[in-house]
């Protein structure tokens, strides 16, 4: 527990065998109350090696459904088990498992709803290896979603991020994509909701053995990304209406 709230940190892991046992040991002691991991059809070990590992819920997709569809059934089971925050960390060992106490206590203090693990804070991503491309894209996405939600965030694409409950309850992420627009659409629906931003830099990896989006579906993401938050900004302009900006009933 942080702050007497009772922690979950969810795992969307696929073909995560290699890094998931170093993940797990770098999780700072007494801070996390519930490990649950959610398998999307891995054709490596991860399944075994998290139970291996001991983590107390192990979830296994029928079929390879993608990263949001992962993150949908991650995010039902920890509240489903009660969590106060949800905290979500890549089994890949690309974000450092050390900074989730950081992460998880504006959260937990009720200074956040939602938390940012930034890699450019701090220059943490091309110190942690990111590709120049791929650094390129990053700061060209996020300047453009900062303009149409009206933010000033350091990063958008970050995928260390820690959730409140009341967050989780409110926003209709069920009705986001099952691909990695889940994470644009996320964070657009946090600005239109009105929810509280925070970020911190957090170090990160990049190596082999880290999952990396492939081109193709990074190029559809890039659009996801931009067309997301022009459609938020259309919709607090009253110029659209979409589900996923409409409120979940009570």
């Amino acid at each position: 527990m942080i702050n007497g709230k009772r922690v979950v940190v969810v795992l969307p892991a696929y073909n995560a065998a290699q890094t998931l046992e170093r993940c797990i040991q770098e999780i700072p002691e007494g801070v996390v109350d519930l490990r649950i991991l959610v398998d999307d059809c891995s054709s490596d070990e991860t399944v075994q090696v998290a139970r291996a590992l001991g983590i107390e819920q192990v979830l296994v997709q029928p079929e390879n459904r993608g990263y949001g569809a992962n993150q949908k059934r991650c995010y039902r089971a920890a509240l489903d088990a009660g969590a106060q925050v949800v905290v979500m960390l890549h089994p890949d060992y690309q974000y450092a498992p050390s900074q989730l106490p950081a992460l998880a206590w504006p959260i937990a203090s009720g200074q956040y709803d939602l938390m940012l693990g930034s890699r450019v804070l701090g220059g943490g991503a091309l110190q942690g290896g990111m590709p120049l491309w791929k650094f390129g894209v990053n700061r060209a996405l996020t300047a453009t979603q900062n303009a149409l939600l009206g933010k000033a965030l350091s990063e958008t694409h970050t995928g260390y991020r820690a959730y409140s409950r009341r967050f989780l309850e409110t926003l209709p992420w069920q009705d986001n994509a099952d691909d990695f627009g889940f994470d644009a659409q996320i964070l657009a629906q946090a600005v239109h909701f009105g929810f509280r931003i925070g970020e911190i830099s957090v170090p990160t990896r990049y190596a082999p053995d880290s999952s990396s989006i492939q081109l193709e579906p990074a190029l559809r993401y890039g659009v996801a990304c931009v067309e997301t938050a022009l459609r938020c900004r259309l919709e607090r302009l009253g110029l659209l209406r979409s589900k996923i900006f409409v409120a979940k009933a009570p």
